[in-house]
């Protein structure tokens, strides 16, 4: 049958068709064409998988857009020339680690045979292990890169997998742009070497377990808490993923021994049987960790996502109802537990910092100021976090930080997003709330009534195709052209335009913002304050076809019984906003 295929794809199925790819994979994209399935080979070969600032990340399947052994062969042996010859005449060596998803195991153990084809020494997980301590085992090993081989808590179908350097964190400029050149310059399979070399692959498994859990230990601030609160009644789901490796290791380490593990979601599992998203920021990914709480009456609660990275926690209100805390919350929370411990400590001197997203809770900025402690901000994704604590290693000291979007780091050991030392250091605080006869929600109000009731809403919206992409862009210009004068009954004082790098005040005065400076570039993302302390971002997604929108606005909060009151004033006000601003 003749395929109604535009040139470009036709001439990318008639390339692998032809090409030196294996007989199986021919025989699948045969069977397209011949079931007439034109809409699934359209998208299987539209388009080459995009290598972006991140790495891949994509479907897994037969196709030039779809993660397999050829697309992610292309990415590793374009990364493999790009670290040759970024450290030459050094003996070269990268990590590899894996998650538990669909065709997770095969690909690191690709990606190992490409790198020791192309002369890298190999340091591979024997079995999935968290993202963040593929982060630790770069800077233990002394290795120049890294992979984790994962699509974070995309839906089952997905695979990715992100590129690590040398300080254990995500490619940033100049390294991301220049691989991706790299990787453009893999043209035909051909130029892969598959050919892995055994003595070059070296397995690892304890010997980065056990330092990297000696050092999550290290981050407990209040140890003899933990010796009192020893039986706190704590339940754990990794969410069918890697948590269960490394989660329950970390609490009992700390001395934690009444620690609930959700069985029907403990083993590694990537079609994900149990949820429609394994993303604990969804309550749904949560209700069976919550159901196991009700039963047992638990004092927390606690679920990480595939690959471990981000972790989402609930605990009793004041009502007696398990609530979900949300990244601002639990980011503000380890943030304002550990200000106070570190002066408790006597351990503020001046040079520590704090690093957060230009999106995340503008409380974090508050308390770091009355505590005396920098707290810088950069945008959106850890790797620029971690941009901030490798530009400032051996000056200032990094205490922790954390993003809306459920990812928390304390100490500096990992350069990304960590929830297996989240999790221990939730627990340690929830020990410490209820060893003072509190719970991590009576906490959680003690701050707001210290310094200020914030609550933030985000505003996802999806606009999808090329209409999609052009409506999402003219809604930024419109605002850039018109911004508001006012939300929700508060004048607009300044307004932050990260693509134009300028800051204008309620004057019309602008000055710029600071190119180059730590965890700040050029980046499509707009700001509004207001003179009542009302935030609202704008960011258009850049792997999604959304645009989303950060409300921020606050209040105080007088007293404990004053917070249901206060908590429906803020939500009267961030609908308020919406309704104004159009964001629906």
């Amino acid at each position: 049958m003749t395929t109604p295929l535009d040139a470009s794809t036709q001439q990318r199925v008639d390339q692998w068709l032809s090409g030196n790819y294996d007989a199986a994979t021919k025989e699948t994209i045969q069977h397209l064409i011949d079931s007439g399935n034109i809409t699934e080979l359209t998208d299987s070969f539209y388009r080459d998988l995009e290598f972006g600032t991140g790495g891949l990340r994509g479907v897994v399947g037969v196709g030039s857009n779809r993660m397999n052994r050829y697309t992610v062969g292309a990415a590793t042996q374009g990364l493999s020339n790009y670290i040759n010859a970024a450290f030459p005449d050094q003996d070269i060596s990268v990590a590899i680690a894996h998650d538990s998803r669909r065709m997770s195991p095969e690909f690191a153990r690709l990606v190992a045979d490409i790198f020791s084809a192309n002369g890298i020494k190999v340091y591979l997980f024997s079995a999935l292990r968290p993202t963040p301590e593929l982060s630790f085992a770069i800077r233990q090993l002394g290795c120049q890169s890294g992979i984790v081989v994962t699509a974070s808590h995309n839906p089952p179908e997905y695979n990715g997998y992100k590129v690590y350097w040398n300080d254990g964190a995500q490619v940033v400029a100049p390294h991301d742009k220049a691989i991706i050149a790299e990787v453009n310059k893999i043209t035909s399979v051909d130029d892969i070497k598959f050919e892995g070399v055994p003595t070059k692959i070296q397995f690892i498994d304890e010997e980065i377990d056990a330092p990297y859990i000696e050092r999550i230990k290290s981050n407990a601030v209040n140890p003899d808490v933990i010796k009192r609160q020893s039986d706190l009644n704590i339940v754990y789901t990794p969410i069918h993923g890697t948590g269960i490796t490394l989660v329950p290791r970390a609490l009992d380490a700390l001395g934690f021994t009444n620690v609930h593990i959700v069985e029907e979601q403990a083993t590694p599992d990537g079609n994900f049987p149990t949820v429609k998203s394994p993303n604990p920021e969804e309550r749904p990914a949560m209700q069976l960790a919550l159901d196991l709480a009700l039963s047992i009456n638990a004092d927390l609660v606690m679920a990480t996502d595939p690959d471990a990275d981000r972790v989402g926690a609930g605990a009793r209100n004041h009502h007696g109802e398990f609530e979900l805390l949300n990244g601002n919350q639990m980011a503000s929370l380890i943030i304002y537990y550990l200000l106070n411990a570190w002066k408790d400590a006597g351990k503020l001197t001046g040079k520590e910092f704090v690093a957060k997203t230009i999106v995340t809770t503008d409380l974090i900025d508050q308390m770091c100021e009355r505590y005396g402690v920098k707290c810088y901000n950069t945008l959106t994704g850890f790797k620029y976090i971690a941009e901030v604590i490798r530009e400032l290693e051996g000056k200032e000291q990094f205490i922790g930080g954390g993003e809306e979007s459920y990812g928390y780091l304390i100490g500096d050991f990992v350069r990304d997003k960590d929830a297996i030392a989240s999790c221990a250091m939730i627990a340690e605080l929830t020990a410490y709330a209820k060893d003072r006869g509190q719970s991590l929600f009576d906490l959680l109000m003690a701050m707001y009534q210290e310094n200020g009731f914030y609550y933030e809403a985000l505003v996802s919206l999806t606009k999808k195709g090329k209409s999609g992409a052009e409506e999402i862009q003219q809604m930024m210009a419109d605002f850039r052209a018109n911004p508001p004068k006012s939300i929700a009954g508060s004048a607009v004082v300044r307004i932050d335009d990260y693509k134009a790098l300028t800051r204008t005040d309620e004057s019309g005065q602008a000055s710029p913002i600071e190119a180059g400076k730590m965890g700040i570039e050029s980046s499509n993302v707009l700001q509004f304050f207001t003179a009542d302390g009302t935030k609202v971002s704008a960011r258009p997604s850049g792997t999604e076809p959304k645009i989303k929108f950060y409300v921020s606005v606050r209040e105080p909060l007088e007293s404990k019984e004053a917070f249901d009151n206060t908590y429906a004033q803020l939500k009267a006000k961030v609908q308020r906003v919406i309704d104004e601003l159009q964001l629906n």
